[in-house]
Order: structure tokens, then sequence, then C-alpha cells
């Protein structure tokens, strides 16, 4: 099966998401950046030698947990996901990384998890825009910050924009030439580009910032911006960023 299919098919249990770690990285311009600036605010917020308990929603593929783990033998890193293959992936790559932090994977929803366990910060990376409403965009928002401390930081990586203008978008067009030039197939551009409103749901940057918010978030701050993903941070509540 071509991986165009399988996402076409949203199937994150077949065997080809093993293909996921080496073409994701072609299909994002500045894919370790993101990840980098990720861990940089974290470790910024957190401080790097405090015990911390972070929690990682959509943990499957591993780049959050590699990412993290590989720093801070401090940091109590909690992964889930609802796909066993992908967290097949994640635990593949967590055995050929050297790791220090103290790392939990679970197949599991935000909402599963014990409501009395509460986590110093949360990372939902490249995650959001599978969620199809906007109204279960917001529950999951929701159910993320009901799970964090007072003061702690949510990382957000998301396929971003108006649905009804990204086809045909100058954006779009530039991104679709970035992964032919990086070996992704024709195909799986077009492929790419159709899926937009099929498989992948992006909403308008002003509709993000109010999800956001209305979940109880301040300080909602853009980190990196590439083509049509965008990165932001922001604060359970009113307590700064430190500096």
């Amino acid at each position: 099966m071509q991986e165009k299919h399988l996402h076409h098919a949203r199937d994150w249990e077949h065997p080809d998401v093993q293909h996921y770690e080496t073409t994701i990285a072609a299909k994002i311009p500045g894919y370790p950046l993101l990840y980098d600036i990720m861990e940089q605010l974290l470790s910024a917020h957190l401080g790097g030698e405090t015990p911390a308990d972070l929690l990682i929603v959509g943990a499957g593929g591993g780049q959050e947990l590699i990412t993290l783990g590989a720093q801070h033998e401090h940091w109590r890193l909690t992964g889930i996901d609802l796909s066993t293959a992908m967290l097949e992936l994640a635990r593949q790559r967590m055995q050929r990384t050297e790791l220090a932090a103290e790392i939990t994977l679970q197949q599991s929803t935000v909402d599963e998890l014990d409501k009395n366990k509460l986590f110093d910060a949360a990372t939902c990376m490249l995650v959001l825009h599978f969620v199809k409403e906007t109204g279960q965009k917001q529950r999951m928002l929701e159910e993320i910050h009901s799970r964090l401390q007072e003061g702690a930081i949510l990382v957000v990586a998301t396929l971003s924009g108006d649905v009804r203008s990204i086809p045909g978008s100058l954006p779009l067009k530039a991104w679709k030439n970035h992964m032919l030039a990086g070996g992704i197939s024709g195909q799986e551009c077009e492929w790419f580009e159709h899926s937009i409103g099929e498989t992948s749901f992006p909403i308008p940057e002003y509709e993000l910032l109010a999800l956001l918010a209305s979940s109880g978030f301040s300080g909602v701050t853009r980190f990196f911006s590439s083509y049509l993903i965008d990165g932001w941070f922001a604060v359970k509540h009113g307590k700064e960023v430190a500096e």
C-alpha cells in the first residue's frame, strides 16, 4: 500500500506508518527546528534541572519523546496516542536513542487520563488538525487544560488556515514544490492538497486563538511558521512564562 493510501484512509494502524519517520521531515520545512524550539521553550519555562511531569499528546512516532527524553534526566514524560502502530514506532525510536528521562507510553485519549494527575507542561504537536470538528478540538484543549498545573505551559503545532482558501494558495504551491524537491512523489503531493478538508481539518489562526483562550489558556504566542504549519505556546491562566 502506498503511503498516500495510508494517509487517505487515516489508517494509523497500517504497517506503512513505519515510513512516517523518514517522510515527515521531508514534508515539513524546518521540522527539526520546530522540535528544537519546542524543547528550548519547555526548558526555559521549567528549568533544565528541575523535576517535572510532561504530557505528550499524540506521542506516536516519538519525535517529542526522543527530543525531550535525551536531554532531561529530571523530567518524566507521559506519551499518549490511540495508534498501536505509531506507539510501536515510538518505542523503536526510543530503543535506538540514549534517553535520560523516565518515559511512559499509554494507548489512550486525554479524557481517559487520571483527572487527579496534573502535569507541569504539555505538547500537542501536529495532532490538532486531525481532529475534525471545531467543538472536538476545543474539548481536547479543555481536557489538556484540566490536567495541567496552574502556570503550566502548552506547546501546540498544527496545520493552520481557512480550508476554503488553502487549495491552490501560494503557500501551498510553494510547499508542494518543497516536498517534490525533498523526494516526495508528485502523486503524494497531489493527494496532500486534496486531503485538506477531507482527512485533515485546519482552522484559521483567529479560530485557533479563540479556542485556546476559551479553553483557559493565556499569553498565546507564535514561535514557528513554515508555509501552513504554525507553532504556538500558551500558559494555563495568567502566570507569565519565565524569562
